[in-house]
C-alpha cells in the first residue's frame, strides 16, 4: 500500500480540492488542476503495462532519484579488436544454429547461438520465468531452467528447455535430498524438456553450493522444491551421487538413458585445470563424453543470493580456453559442443566467446534486462521494485508477461542478427569459421597479438600421444578416480 501512497493521496487531494472549488470558493481550481493532473497520471502509470517500475511506483517511479540501470554493464574488453576483412560475405537469411548431441544422443537439438542461461524459479518470480519462456518460444530459442526445479512457470509458455540438475536435485529429489530416477525420467520425457544440464558448479559461487534466501521460499517455491517456507535453501556444495570422475561421467551416461537419449551435458565454472583433465581421463576411459559442456565465468551474478566476496573460479574466456583445448586434447572436441556463459549481452559479445572456443552463448543479466530489471540490487532482499527477481505478489503483478516475452524475443533476435553481420564482417558465415586468430588483444602501446598467438592451442589427440610440457604436469596427474 505505501507505494501506492502517493496516488491515493494525490487522488484524495483531488477530490477535496474540487469540492471546495464548488462548495467554498473559486480559487481552489488553481490547487485542483494539478492534483487532478497528478492522479490521472498515476493511474495511467498503474494499468499500463510496458513500464514495470511505473506500475509498481505509480507518480514516484518518475522521480529522477529512482534505480534504472543500477551499475554500469562492462563494455566488454576495451583493448580487445574483432578483425575485420578486406573479403567480407553476406550474412545468412536465417540465423545459424549449432546441432547438439553426440554418438549415445538418440534426440540432438538444434541450439541457437544465444539462449536464456539458468535462472531458476525462486531466484525469479513466477511472472519473470513465463516471460523468459515464452520468449524462447517466440524466437525459437532454449531457456535453461537454473537449478530449481523444472516448474510449472518454465512449461506455460511453450518454449524449449534445458532442464538443469543442481546438487540439490529439485524436481527429481527423494525425501531425504537424493536424486530420484523415476521422477526424473517422467519430467525429462515432457516434449518440452530438449537437453539435460547436469551442474557441477557456477560462476557466482564455485564449490559452495547456491543460496536461496528464506524470504525468497514462498509457498510455491517450496512446493517446487520440497523444502520448508520461509527458511534458507542452501544446496549441497557437492552430488551425491557421485564422488569421482569416473563416476560422474558414467551418472551423465544415466542421466542421458532415463531421459530418452536427449542431449545431456555438463555446467561448471572451471577452477583447476588438473581436474577437468581428470574428467576428461574417464571420458576416454569409459567411452563416456557430454553432449555439451557450458562454461560459466566467475564473473557471473546470481538472482539469487550475494556471490562470494573475493574471487574464486577461472573467469570464461579462461574457463572456455581450458575446456576446449581439455577436449581438443583428448580427441573429444567434434562430439561435445562449448555452451559459454558470463555477462554475455552484445553481438560482439557472441562473437568474442565464439572465437575463443565456444559453439553458443547463454545470458542471464541481459534477458533479466529484457523482462524489465532496472538494477535496483534488491535481488538477494527479494524486494525488487519491478517483479523480477522477488516472491512478493504485489511486486510481481506488475510485470506483464505478454509485454516482457515480447521484449525478450526482439532482445534475442537483434543480438543474433548483430552477432551475424559482426561475423560477416570478419568474412565468416558460420560460426565454425571463427578462429581465435580472429580476436586480437592490444598487450601494449603499439602491440597487438592474436588469441592464437597469446594462448597454446592443442592439436586434436595431443594428450592422448604425448602432451607439450605445458600441459603435461597436469595430465600426469589428473586422474579418473579422484578430483583431487
Amino acid at each position: 500500500m505505501g507505494r501506492h501512497l502517493p496516488l491515493l493521496l494525490a487522488a484524495a487531494g483531488a477530490v477535496g480540492a474540487v469540492f471546495a472549488a464548488c462548495a467554498v470558493s473559486v480559487w481552489w481550481w488553481p490547487a485542483a488542476g494539478p492534483l487532478l493532473l497528478l492522479t490521472c497520471v498515476g493511474v495511467r502509470d498503474l494499468v499500463q503495462r510496458r513500464d514495470s517500475l511505473l506500475r509498481a511506483y505509480p507518480l514516484t517511479g518518475r522521480l529522477p532519484w529512482v534505480p534504472r540501470r543500477g551499475a554500469a554493464e562492462p563494455a566488454g574488453a576495451v583493448r580487445e579488436f574483432l578483425v575485420s576483412s578486406l573479403g567480407p560475405v553476406e550474412p545468412p537469411e536465417e540465423p545459424p544454429v549449432v546441432r547438439v548431441g553426440g554418438p549415445e544422443c538418440r534426440l540432438p537439438y538444434d541450439m541457437a547461438l544465444l539462449n536464456v542461461s539458468a535462472m531458476s524459479f525462486g531466484a525469479l518470480s513466477s511472472r519473470a520465468v513465463h516471460a523468459l519462456n515464452r520468449g524462447a518460444a517466440l524466437g525459437g530459442f532454449a531457456q535453461d531452467t537454473g537449478e530449481g526445479g523444472l516448474t510449472e512457470h518454465h512449461l506455460r509458455g511453450g518454449g524449449d528447455l534445458v532442464w538443469e540438475i543442481g546438487t540439490g536435485y529439485f524436481g527429481c529429489r527423494t525425501d531425504d535430498g537424493a536424486f530420484d530416477a523415476r521422477e526424473f525420467a517422467d519430467k525429462a520425457a515432457l516434449p518440452e524438456v530438449r537437453c539435460v544440464s547436469l551442474k557441477l558448479s557456477q560462476g557466482t559461487a564455485p564449490g559452495g553450493g547456491a543460496l536461496l534466501p528464506g524470504g525468497k521460499v514462498s509457498a510455491s517455491v517450496a512446493r517446487e522444491r520440497r523444502v520448508p517456507v520461509g527458511e534458507p535453501v542452501v544446496s549441497p556444495p557437492g552430488h551425491r551421487e557421485f564422488a569421482t570422475p569416473r563416476e560422474l561421467v558414467l551418472f551423465l551416461a544415466r542421466l542421458r538413458e532415463l531421459a530418452g537419449g536427449k542431449p545431456t551435458g555438463l555446467k561448471l565454472c572451471v577452477g583447476s585445470r588438473r581436474e577437468f583433465l581428470a574428467v576428461c581421463r574417464a571420458m576416454v576411459a569409459e567411452g563416456v563424453a557430454p553432449d555439451f559442456v557450458v562454461v560459466d565465468g566467475s564473473e557471473g551474478g546470481s538472482g539469487a543470493a550475494p556471490p562470494y566476496a573475493g574471487e574464486v573460479g577461472l573467469p570464461l574466456t579462461e574457463g572456455l580456453v581450458t575446456v576446449h583445448n581439455a577436449l581438443v586434447g583428448v580427441g573429444l572436441r567434434d562430439r561435445v559442443r562449448i555452451g559459454a556463459s558470463g555477462r554475455v549481452a552484445t553481438g560482439t559479445d557472441v562473437v568474442r566467446r565464439l572465437a575463443q572456443g565456444a559453439d553458443f552463448t547463454n545470458a542471464a543479466r541481459a534477458m533479466m534486462r529484457a523482462v524489465g530489471c532496472v538494477g535496483a540490487g534488491r535481488c538477494a532482499a527479494g524486494t525488487c521494485p519491478v517483479g523480477v527477481a522477488t516472491q512478493d505478489p504485489l511486486r510481481v503483478r506488475a510485470l506483464d508477461v505478454a509485454d516482457k516475452a515480447r521484449r525478450v524475443q526482439r532482445y534475442q533476435r537483434e543480438t543474433v542478427r548483430d552477432a551475424v553481420r559482426v561475423m560477416a564482417a570478419l568474412g565468416v558465415r558460420e560460426p565454425a569459421g571463427l578462429t581465435p586468430a580472429h580476436l586480437v588483444r592490444r598487450t601494449a602501446p603499439g602491440t597487438l597479438r592474436s588469441y592464437a598467438e597469446l594462448y597454446e592451442w592443442l592439436e586434436p589427440g595431443a594428450l592422448l600421444s604425448g602432451p607439450p610440457e605445458s600441459w603435461a604436469a597436469d595430465w600426469k596427474a589428473a586422474d579418473p578416480d579422484a578430483f583431487s
